[in-house]
């Protein structure tokens, strides 16, 4: 007996023993690594979320150490700060100026910094402008929205007069279930009370009946040929949707590092040949919409068998800086050519063509580097060329680059902004070389801008001649005196495409000259580049 109570008294002096408790001074260091853990994990997943990129959260990630983390944070904010100057970090003391305002004005059952218009409020700042109807009830829509009356739930329109990369914005929050928390609306109509109520809420067009709800046009994609039944404005004109598409794209990590290294490392050799153009069209005042075209021979590039097809593979990487040398955009991608065995010997004789299109800004110089890679032989071809995009102005009248295409086509509805060879509603592919087959007709496509609107017809009178040069002597004229070839037009712009027969063209070099009067405002424009024809007979060969 006495034995046990031993037992049990030397067990419970062990567990009370010293070496077993944690002291104050580990207490207070564990309270402090808890506390650490949390601080930063707030900072990555609500303070800096707005702000920090894909890599920058790649790498805080990785980091163990609290010092590594101070660090970053620290390298972090230093970075963004617009005058080192100063004894503040500006844009740090503004961001968190922000979020303080967002919990305090836009918090419901989400946290404010959580909230759409939270969300656009930090990253944009404040709207210059705010329309709020904070009820709902009642409501006069206005042209562009149908026109009619409805009853709506509360929502609220900001305005931004300049948004980065986007230019004059109108955004519109919507609180369906009226609890305080608006979302950001994909369309005019999701404030609508009334849009799934049969009969209530008409438009103008619907109250006619000339159209039903089910023809408005956000319901469905194809509906988008409606819009002229609702008077929609310039934010659904076509070319207004690359604005819109470059606020949406984020970088991408790099599929292709080793192309990246050619560039790094300042490589000048090149076996793989291919041709490469680029050129401008206006994108509003202050940027240009630069297509970066490239033809690579399929005759130079090594086609392996898979299965019953041959293939041949192509890597590119681009990456375009300043004169500073600071990256202004950097992409990859790739290609794939495949031809059945009875198809292969005249796929050889074509090529395959790549394009991307970039957004630069104007009367600014950059320098691309355009690496192509075989990927089945490992051939590599290097291109360094300057860019630079012209300055459009708002009052002369100006022409973009003229484009000499093989394949030109009006699409009837707006393509996917990602998709190649798209300008606005036109699928346009250049010639790289500018080289025809004879009797295929030369597709030519140009913008010209600040053309003068009839008040009477509400659309522009132009004169457009194209005339073929050869051997500086005139050969052919066409001229269109009655807007056939006007594809599209607004006040910034006027798009023209044209077909150009060849059947009467010999084998040789030519120029054409594309010569835009405006019949209102007085004013002229000529555009011109030149091109050979192919016999039938030597293409084939």
């Amino acid at each position: 007996m006495i034995s046990r109570l031993s037992f049990i008294l030397l067990f419970v002096l062990a567990a009370n023993a010293p070496a077993q408790n944690p002291s104050p001074k580990d207490k207070l260091k564990a309270l402090k690594q808890e506390e650490s853990r949390d601080y930063f994990q707030k900072w990555l997943n609500e303070d800096a979320l707005y702000l920090i990129t894909d890599d920058e959260r790649a790498v805080f990630e990785k980091l163990t150490t609290t010092e590594e983390k101070e660090q970053f944070v620290e390298q972090f904010w230093h970075r963004r700060d617009p005058d080192i100057r100063t004894p503040v970090n500006e844009l740090k003391e503004e961001h968190y100026r922000r979020i303080a305002y967002a919990n305090e004005w836009y918090t419901s059952a989400t946290p404010g910094w959580k909230t759409d218009r939270g969300r656009i409020y930090i990253i944009h700042g404040p709207p210059d402008q705010v329309e709020r109807h904070p009820a709902g009830g009642p409501y006069i829509r206005p042209p562009e929205e149908g026109g009619g009356t409805t009853t709506v739930y509360p929502f609220e329109k900001w305005w931004y007069r300049h948004m980065e990369g986007l230019g004059a914005v109108e955004l519109e929050f919507v609180d369906p279930s009226s609890t305080g928390e608006y979302r950001l609306a994909l369309n005019p109509y999701e404030k609508d009370a009334m849009r799934y109520v049969p009969g209530a809420g008409l438009t103008e067009s619907e109250l006619r009946g000339d159209t039903t709800k089910a023809d408005r046009p956000y319901y469905f994609p194809g509906n988008y040929e409606n819009r002229l039944n609702y008077y929609m404005g310039s934010e659904n004109d076509p070319f207004r949707q690359w604005e819109k598409f470059v606020v949406s794209q984020k970088p991408r990590p790099i599929q292709y590092p080793d192309l990246k290294e050619v560039v790094n490392v300042n490589v000048t050799y090149t076996n793989l040949p291919f041709k490469i153009r680029a050129d401008y069209f206006r994108l509003d005042e202050n940027q240009v919409v630069v297509p970066i075209t490239v033809e690579v021979a399929n005759s130079d590039l090594s086609f392996k068998q898979e299965e019953a097809r041959h293939s041949a593979k192509v890597a590119f990487y681009g990456i375009v800086t300043s004169l500073a040398n600071r990256v202004v955009a950097e992409f990859d991608d790739d290609m794939i050519s495949s031809f059945s065995a009875e198809k292969l010997e005249q796929g050889q004789r074509m090529g395959s063509i790549y394009q991307k299109i970039l957004l630069l800004n104007t009367g600014t110089r950059y320098k691309l580097d355009f690496i192509v890679k075989d990927l089945n032989s490992g051939k590599v071809g290097v291109v360094r060329q300057g860019l630079v995009p012209p300055t459009f102005g708002k009052t002369k009248m100006l022409a973009s680059s003229l484009l000499l295409a093989d394949v030109i086509i009006p699409l009837t509805e707006a393509a996917q902004m990602e998709q190649r060879f798209v300008l606005g509603n036109v699928k346009v592919r250049p010639s790289v070389d500018k080289s025809f087959v004879q009797k295929n007709p030369v597709g030519l496509y140009l913008q010209a801008y600040n053309v003068a609107i009839d008040q009477a017809t509400n659309a522009p009178s132009l004169r457009v001649s194209y005339r073929v040069i050869r051997d500086g002597k005139s050969i052919s004229e066409v001229v269109d005196d009655t807007g056939e070839s006007l594809q599209y037009f607004s006040g910034e712009r006027a798009v023209l495409i044209r077909a150009l027969p060849t059947d009467d063209l010999e084998p040789g070099r030519y120029q054409i000259n594309v010569e835009v009067k405006d019949r209102i405002g007085g004013q002229s424009v000529t555009a011109s580049d030149e091109f050979r024809i192919v016999a039938r007979e030597v293409a084939k060969n």
